[in-house]
């Protein structure tokens, strides 16, 4: 899951979500897409605060568009 992109994750989410709505689902089939929809949902956070950074970047070099490195945070 870790080269995951953010839209693949984002939409695996959703899918967790529909099912889990749908009420169709045992006890243990709920907490294995809860914890598989808990990790896609840190998933996409980290990489939209990957994004947010990569903004900041960019708007603090004024009209020197360089995109500098910055270093990923891993758990």
């Amino acid at each position: 899951m870790a080269k995951e992109k953010f839209e693949e994750a984002l939409g695996k989410l959703e899918e967790i979500v529909k099912r889990m709505e749908s009420g169709d689902m045992s006890l243990e089939e709920s907490l294995r897409a809860f914890e598989e929809g808990i990790k896609l949902a840190r998933l996409c956070s980290r990489k939209l605060d990957e994004a947010e950074r990569r903004v900041e970047i960019l708007l603090k070099q004024g009209e020197d568009l360089i995109v500098k490195p910055f270093q990923v945070e891993e758990e």
